[in-house]
């Protein structure tokens, strides 16, 4: 029978019990039964007892372990989230950095584009003062040569004579 079954009823038992003349509080008992009913009790009690606080040291494991679980997964999810953020700050670092090498590579282009430009503009005007020069000297000796024709020195001597030029 169950303990709290037990209490239940000693207690209608005292209930039941005749009141002692002229007195509210007292009443009779037997005696015997009412020893008997409370052994029975206190055997029963320390099973029962053990019982509950086995189960509430289970409970205690339980909660114990559930805590552990909660907190290695705690702790889980906040290295994800840092490893998550450490990528994310190497990520952005590098796409600075891709940015600003990508920015200097245009500007020395661009400057190795100007460079270019003006070396060969320079060898352009270089190579135009050589032409002009040249065009210059050529066409002194044509008109050189057209002044000795016309001044007969290239007509029919057969002697040879170097060019004056």
């Amino acid at each position: 029978m169950d303990p709290l079954d037990r209490i239940e009823e000693l207690i209608a038992m005292v209930e039941q019990a005749r009141s002692v003349p002229m007195s509210r509080n007292n009443c009779m008992v037997d005696r015997g039964e009412m020893i008997g009913a409370l052994d029975e009790l206190r055997a029963e009690l320390p099973a029962d007892l053990r019982r509950a606080a086995a189960l509430l040291e289970e409970r205690d494991k339980i909660m114990e372990a559930g805590k552990r679980e909660a907190d290695r997964i705690i702790s889980e999810g906040e290295a994800e989230h840092a490893r998550l953020v450490s990528v994310n700050e190497i990520t952005v670092s590098a796409e600075h950095e891709g940015a600003r090498i990508i920015a200097e590579a245009r500007a020395e282009a661009q400057r190795l584009r100007e460079e270019v430009d003006d070396y060969v503009d320079t060898a352009l005007a270089n190579f135009e003062q050589f032409l002009t020069r040249a065009l210059a000297s050529i066409e002194r000796g044509r008109d050189k040569m057209h002044a000795l024709r016309e001044i007969g020195t290239f007509g029919g001597e057969e002697t040879e004579r170097p060019l004056p030029f």
